[in-house]
């Protein structure tokens, strides 16, 4: 299935949820915002969002500095 995410297309195989796609794209997940199709799911949702073919995904890193 076709997704684009942060821009990009990527291509999945099989039914995956948005904990998966996270797992498998980012390193350190601590920090991760991730938006659907323009939606905000947070954390505790992420293994409950099943992804369809077209899914606009954006994942944002934050990071704190001084």
């Amino acid at each position: 299935m076709k997704i684009t995410l942060n821009g990009r297309e990527k291509e999945l195989t099989g039914p995956q949820n948005l904990g998966e796609v996270i797992g498998r794209f980012c390193r350190n997940t601590a920090h991760v915002i991730a938006e659907i199709n323009g939606d905000i799911v947070r954390p505790p949702q992420w293994d409950q969002v099943m992804i369809k073919e077209g899914d606009t995904i954006e994942l944002l890193n934050f990071v704190g500095g001084g």
